[in-house]
């Protein structure tokens, strides 16, 4: 055994020898980057030849395209009768195969599986022919039938959009198809060989050791922290001890941070800014993806098992300070990202344990966007921006994904910077500016003792305390905190919310009938109502009405709405429909601005928003910082004017 090298797969660790005199070398597949050509049908199943990791050796990836002839290797050429008689396969299906230049390093089960995959796109079509032939129902696959059968359906279809996403450095390839079964997300996630595998478990045994993870840490500064730390850690043990070229030391130092303190895969869609949901349904489905462009899409991402996704559950629930068990089986949380969570465990759930991440955009939406995307117009945004500063009360409605709660954070940047703004949600969505004086505040559920509970009305109270200015609601669900909110407006508080309502008219009727079933007096509070809703034929979001609520006895809620603005669907345009009657008043009335003089002032603020757009002055930050100049510039034009009235 002097000279001969010797190979010993395991599933667990890789063997190491502590001879003196003589070290044992183990042959180690190299994970494969993608390739480099953008093709769209280059969805080639590459293979990397096997070097030895303790050698310096830069290793060389082979691989086929789908239009090229496959060529087996040699050893398979000239051996081809004696392994298909070994497996009991046919040589011609042996010999198209595309395996590494030993096949016998393979046991006979990963053999037939290679096998297998290899012909499945043959064995898809004859079987396919036989059920139409016969006209029998056609069997429902599994996940994981699915996910094996995608690149075959790919290859038959037609490529929609290709790009790239990187989390933590896995660079991986996105393939949008539109096939006959269907749209599907195709990741072209590295596969990973048995001792590939083994050799991440010992990395990740040696980084355990050497660095405390605390998988509780809800500060994001110190997530970060402590991603670096393992990463450069890992970075150095790949290095120093296995002799790895630099792009696959990248690639698995990132698959194992995104194991290790993320989500796995998982983390490959967080990462594509172009979905806005990931449904994690069980462990025997394939997650599905909902995307900006092309809606609800099937991935090739398949979660190993249904203790892996209860794993993934309690690690989110960890990091806000929750936990998610069989006793509390139902968890509302937030991702260090920001995107929202909810998870469900079995038997809640009767397919199995299930995630939903509701993902939100990296960079904040702001008015501009929605401007420059005909989302809302300037009129529009003017009137709230006015709204705001003079301290109206404003609803947003809308119904599920609609936008209402991205439109209330898109008008929170109209506050001025000098009011205290409190905000309460369930779960942390609202990102706002600094430069504001801003404290947020989110419900916390009570611990399986049934104690420690914090509710929104718990909090809608509590902030009453607070001295605010600005009160901003996440969502009015219930009747104990609608009257509570109805409440503060009524005591000078100035008060933003959201409610699942699809118009101005149906708001006034959900908030004056259970389950919120507030007095309909209190609706008088309510100056200004900002609808949204979602065509889910064109895949847009649209402002469908602005209304103001008018108080009329005549009127069985005793309030009505006055429509200001609304959406033409013909030219996909938000028009002007109705005249103020009450918000002018209003504003006239504790601002002693007459109506003149508020038409100029909704002319300047839409001339600001232009401006921005015309500089694409886009970002938060930027919107934010022209709109504290603005609050400045007024503050300074009125300190002037009272100073002058005192002298005359």
């Amino acid at each position: 055994m002097k000279n001969k090298r010797i190979i010993k797969r395991s599933q667990k660790s890789i063997a190491h020898s502590h001879k003196t005199k003589h070290r044992i070398f183990h042959r180690i597949p190299v994970p494969l980057p993608l390739p480099t050509k953008e093709n769209p049908t280059d969805l080639k199943e590459e293979k990397a030849e096997i070097v030895d990791a303790g050698s310096e050796v830069t290793p060389t990836i082979t691989g086929s395209s789908p239009e090229d002839e496959p060529v087996a290797s040699p050893y398979l050429q000239q051996n081809h009768e004696e392994v298909a008689k070994r497996y009991g396969l046919p040589g011609p299906v042996i010999k198209k195969l595309h395996l590494d230049a030993k096949s016998e390093d393979y046991t006979e089960k990963e053999t037939k599986e290679r096998i297998s995959l290899s012909d499945s796109r043959e064995r898809a079509i004859q079987a396919k022919q036989q059920q139409e032939s016969s006209g029998e129902t056609p069997k429902m696959l599994t996940g994981k039938e699915m996910v094996e059968q995608m690149v075959n359906y790919i290859k038959d279809g037609t490529i929609l959009e290709e790009y790239r996403v990187n989390a933590n450095q896995v660079n991986v390839k996105v393939s949008i198809a539109s096939t006959s079964e269907g749209k599907f997300y195709f990741l072209k996630i590295p596969e990973l060989s048995i001792p590939t595998k083994a050799l991440l478990d010992t990395v990740r045994q040696k980084l355990v050791a050497a660095i405390e993870v605390n998988f509780e840490i809800t500060d994001v500064n110190a997530i970060d922290k402590l991603t670096r730390n393992l990463k450069e850690r890992a970075e150095i043990i790949l290095k120093q001890q296995f002799h790895l070229p630099e792009e696959n030391i990248n690639l698995l130092s990132g698959i194992l941070i995104n194991e290790m303190i993320g989500l796995g895969n998982i983390e490959l869609l967080v990462a594509d800014p172009n979905l806005e949901e990931i449904v994690v349904t069980s462990a025997t489905e394939s997650v599905r993806v909902y995307h900006k462009k092309y809606g609800w899409l099937i991935t090739n991402v398949l979660l190993e098992s249904e203790k892996q996704i209860e794993n993934y559950s309690a690690i989110i629930a960890r990091r806000v300070g929750r936990q998610i068990t069989t006793l509390t089986p139902m968890l509302d949380a937030h991702l260090i990202t920001g995107d929202r969570v909810n998870s469900i465990l079995y038997p809640i759930c009767t397919k199995g344990n299930t995630i939903t991440i509701r993902k939100f955009a990296r960079e904040p939406w702001t008015a501009i966007d929605f401007i420059n995307n005909k989302t809302c117009s300037l009129d529009v945004f003017a009137l709230i921006w006015t709204a705001m500063q003079y301290e109206l009360n404003i609803l947003f409605s809308g119904g599920t994904a609609s936008g209402k709660t991205t439109i209330l954070n898109v008008s929170s940047l109209f506050l001025p910077p000098y009011h205290r703004v409190i905000s309460i949600e369930d779960t942390r969505e609202l990102q706002l500016p600094e430069h504001l004086y801003w404290t947020p505040l989110v419900t916390r559920m009570p611990n399986p003792e049934g104690k420690g509970a914090v509710t929104m009305l718990d909090l809608l109270v509590n902030s009453l305390r607070m001295r605010p200015d600005r009160i901003i609601l996440g969502e009015m669900r219930r009747q104990e905190e609608a009257e509570v909110l109805f409440e503060a407006m009524h005591t000078g508080h100035s008060v933003y919310a959201t409610v699942h309502a699809d118009s101005a008219a149906e708001t006034i009727s959900r908030l004056v009938n259970p389950p919120i079933n507030v007095p309909s007096n209190l609706l008088k509070a309510v100056h200004l109502c900002v609808t949204m809703f979602r065509d889910r034929r064109r895949g847009m979001r649209r402002t469908y009405q602005v209304a103001e609520f008018i108080p009329d006895e005549s009127e069985k809620n005793g309030v009505k709405p006055n429509i200001l603005y609304r959406y033409e669907p013909t030219t996909d345009s938000i028009i002007k429909h109705g005249t103020s009657i009450r918000v002018f008043e209003e504003l006239s009335r504790h601002t002693g601005l007459s109506i003149t003089e508020i038409n100029k002032e909704l002319e300047n603020k839409k001339q600001i928003l232009m401006g921005l757009a015309k500089r694409n002055i886009r970002d938060m930050n930027g919107v934010a910082t022209a709109v504290k100049k603005y609050y400045l510039e007024q503050g300074v034009l009125n300190s002037s004017t009272k100073l002058k009235q005192r002298k005359n």
